[in-house]
C-alpha cells in the first residue's frame, strides 16, 4: 500500500434540520472540504458516500451518493454507496484508503451524511432498530436498542470494576464542556455534573445528557496519494492505519480489542503514543467501557482514568475533544467522517480553544449496528502528523 493522506476536511454543524435536504447538507460539507484541500471538483477521480438510513427516513434508496453529488455537478466519476450502520462513513473512508493506497486513484472524495431527525419519532426509532437482527428484536420499539444495550453493559462493568454512575457523569461533563468549544457541535452548552446527573432518564440509569441525540449533518474528506498531496501542497496528515472488522471474531477476542490491536500493529505504534482519541460513545457509559478495550488504561482502570482526569484536554490522553457522539451529535452516516475531521484539525494545530498541545497521532474508533452482542461493524483509523510537514497547511 502506498501512503494515503487526508488533504481536506469540511462539515456542517450537526443538529436538527427539518427544512434541509441531504443534498443541501452534502453540498455544504463537500464545498468546505474541497476548499480546504484547494482541489476543484473536476479533479476528483472517485467518490465514496456513507449513509445508513435515508431509505427509511427520507425514502431515498439505492443511488443516494449519485443523487446528492449530481445536484452539485459532481457526476460521471465512479460513485460507491457505502451502508454499514453507524460505521458507514468510516467504512467509506476505508474503501477510499484501499483504492488510493493501491494506486487506483490519486484524489477521491469521502462523504458521510444522514438525516435522522423526523417529525414522527417512530420513523427514527424504526431506522435505528434496523441496524440489528430484526428477527430478534423485542419490545414496542419506543426506545433505542443501542442505549438499552449500553445500559446493560454498564451494569456488568460496574460490578467488575467498582465504577459508579458518577464516573459516567464525569465523562459526560467533560464531553459537553468540549462541545461548547466546537462550532460544529449539536450541543454547545457546558453542563455541570449535578445537571447531568439530574437530567431526565433515557435508558436507566443513564440520563439524557449521557446519551447521544437524534440529529442531521454531513462531513467530507478529500483523500489523496502522497504524490498528489505534495503536488498541491497538502501533505502532512497520513492515514497510518485503516481497519475494518465485522462481528464474531473467530479467536474470541472482542471486536474493539482486536481491531485496536490490528490498528496499532499496522501503524507501528502503541496506545501510549496516541495524542488523542475520538471514540464511539453512543453513551458516556460506552466511552468508559471502551477505555480499557482500546488499551488506553489497564484492566479495570477506567474509573481511575476518569478520576485522574486523563481523558480531558490537557490530560494524559484526551478523548472526544469534539464532544463525541453525546454532544457533538450522531447523524449516523456522518459520524465516522466527522471524527476524522476533528483529528485532522487537531493534528494540524487548527482546533482552536479545544486544541491538544503537541498533537501528533490520533485514533478514531467508529462502531456500527449490533449482531451477536457486539458491534456488527467496526472501523479504526490512526492518523499521523508527518513531522514538520503537518503544519504547512496552517493559514489555508
Amino acid at each position: 500500500m502506498h501512503p494515503v493522506h487526508i488533504c481536506g476536511v469540511g462539515m456542517t454543524r450537526f443538529g436538527k434540520y427539518q427544512d434541509r435536504s441531504l443534498k443541501d447538507l452534502g453540498r455544504e460539507a463537500v464545498t468546505a472540504a474541497l476548499a480546504d484541500a484547494g482541489v476543484e471538483a473536476g479533479a476528483l477521480q472517485a467518490a465514496y458516500v456513507g449513509n445508513s438510513f435515508a431509505g427509511i427516513v427520507t425514502g431515498q434508496e439505492a443511488v443516494r451518493g449519485q443523487v446528492v453529488l449530481s445536484a452539485m455537478g459532481i457526476c460521471g466519476l465512479p460513485i460507491l454507496n457505502v451502508e454499514n450502520a453507524c460505521a458507514s462513513g468510516s467504512s467509506a473512508l476505508h474503501q477510499a484508503w484501499v483504492a488510493v493506497g493501491a494506486g487506483l486513484y490519486d484524489v477521491v472524495l469521502v462523504l458521510g451524511l444522514e438525516k435522522l431527525f423526523h417529525p414522527d419519532r417512530a420513523v427514527t426509532m424504526r431506522a435505528l432498530a434496523s441496524a440489528t437482527d430484526v428477527e430478534k428484536l423485542s419490545g414496542d420499539g419506543g426506545g433505542s436498542v443501542f442505549l438499552e444495550e449500553s445500559s446493560h453493559r454498564l451494569a456488568a462493568y460496574m460490578e467488575r470494576t467498582g465504577a459508579t454512575l458518577r464516573h459516567v457523569g464525569m465523562i459526560a461533563e467533560k464531553s459537553h464542556a468540549n462541545s461548547a468549544l466546537n462550532p460544529f457541535a449539536q450541543y454547545q452548552h457546558a453542563y455541570s455534573l449535578d445537571e447531568i446527573m439530574a437530567a431526565p432518564v433515557s435508558a436507566p440509569p443513564l440520563t439524557r445528557l449521557m446519551c447521544s441525540p437524534i440529529g442531521d449533518g454531513a462531513a467530507a474528506l478529500v483523500v489523496c496519494s502522497e504524490a498528489y498531496a505534495r503536488r498541491i501542497g497538502r501533505v502532512g496528515i497520513r492515514i497510518g492505519a485503516s481497519i475494518l472488522r465485522s462481528t464474531g471474531s473467530p479467536d474470541g477476542v472482542g471486536i474493539s480489542e482486536g481491531g485496536a490491536r490490528a490498528a496499532y500493529e499496522m501503524a507501528g505504534l502503541g496506545p501510549d503514543e496516541l495524542s488523542l482519541v475520538e471514540l464511539h460513545d453512543t453513551t458516556a457509559a460506552s466511552e468508559l467501557v471502551l477505555y480499557e478495550k482500546l488499551g488506553l488504561c489497564p484492566a479495570d482502570g477506567g474509573p481511575g482514568m476518569v478520576e485522574a482526569g486523563d481523558m480531558r484536554i490537557g490530560g494524559r490522553i484526551p478523548v472526544n475533544t469534539s464532544g463525541g457522539l453525546i454532544s457533538r451529535g450522531h447523524p449516523v452516516g456522518a459520524t465516522g467522517v466527522a471524527q476524522i475531521c476533528e483529528l485532522t484539525q487537531q493534528l494540524r494545530g487548527q482546533a482552536g480553544p479545544r486544541q491538544v498541545n503537541g498533537a501528533r497521532v490520533g485514533m478514531a474508533h467508529n462502531a456500527g449496528g449490533t449482531v451477536l452482542g457486539e458491534p456488527a461493524a467496526l472501523c479504526i483509523h490512526i492518523l499521523v502528523a508527518d513531522d514538520s510537514e503537518a503544519t504547512q497547511n496552517l493559514g489555508h
